[in-house]
C-alpha cells in the first residue's frame, strides 16, 4: 500500500530532476556559445566586409552587406559544438550593442534588430549557420583603445528547449546574450572609415 502511494510521487520527482538537468544543459550550452562567438568577433575588428561569392565561397557565406567578423562567429559556434542539439537553434543574431547591451539605436532594451545587425539560422541540409538578414557596414566599426565611442559587439541566440514529459508544457524558449568590446585595432586604422 505504501509503495503505490509513494511510487508515481517518486517518478515524478525524477522525470522531473531529468527534465531540469536537461534544461540547464541546453542553458550552458546556449551561453557558452554566445561567449565563444563574442570572442572571436570582437577580435576580428578589421577582417573586412563577407565574402560571398558563389563559385569561390559556396553558400552558406555572408555577403559584402555585411561584416565577415559575423560569419567568423558564427563558424566559431559551429565549431565549438554543443551539447545541445544544433536544430534546437531558432536563430544567432550578431549587433552592434548599445550601452545597455542590446541592439542600437541607444534606447532600445529588447533583442530586435533595426540597423547593424546580422542574423544566421541553422541551416539542417548544410549542417550549418546560414545568413539569414541583416547588414552593418564593417567600415562603421570603431575600435580605437579608450575611445568613449567604441563599438561594442553582441552575439545573442535563441534556441528551443522541448521538455520530454510536458510536464511545464510542450517547449521553452532559451535568450542568452554575450557583449565585448572590439580589441583596439591599429591607431592608423581604428576609426569608422579608416579600415575594411
Amino acid at each position: 500500500m505504501e509503495a503505490a502511494l509513494l511510487l508515481p510521487i517518486l517518478i515524478t520527482m525524477m522525470l522531473g530532476i531529468v527534465e531540469m538537468s536537461l534544461y540547464m544543459r541546453d542553458i550552458v550550452s546556449v551561453s557558452s556559445a554566445v561567449r565563444v562567438g563574442s570572442r572571436i568577433a570582437s577580435v576580428s575588428a578589421g577582417a573586412g566586409p563577407g565574402t560571398c561569392v558563389a563559385s569561390v565561397n559556396p553558400p552558406p557565406c555572408t555577403p559584402a552587406s555585411a561584416p565577415a567578423f559575423a560569419q567568423a562567429a558564427a563558424n566559431a559556434i559551429q565549431r565549438a559544438g554543443s551539447a545541445m542539439p544544433q536544430t534546437q537553434i531558432n536563430s544567432l543574431t550578431i549587433y552592434d550593442a548599445n550601452a545597455k547591451g542590446y541592439p542600437q539605436p541607444a534606447n532600445n532594451t529588447a533583442l530586435t534588430c533595426s540597423y547593424n545587425c546580422v542574423v544566421y539560422v541553422w541551416d539542417t541540409g548544410l549542417g550549418a549557420f546560414r545568413y539569414a538578414s541583416g547588414s552593418w557596414n564593417s567600415t562603421s566599426v570603431n575600435a580605437c583603445v579608450n575611445d568613449p565611442n567604441e563599438t561594442a559587439i553582441g552575439i545573442a541566440m535563441t534556441a528551443t528547449h522541448p521538455w520530454i514529459t510536458g510536464f511545464f508544457k510542450n517547449s521553452v524558449t532559451i535568450n542568452e546574450r554575450s557583449v565585448m568590446q572590439f580589441e583596439p585595432l591599429p591607431s592608423a586604422g581604428c576609426l569608422p572609415g579608416a579600415h575594411l
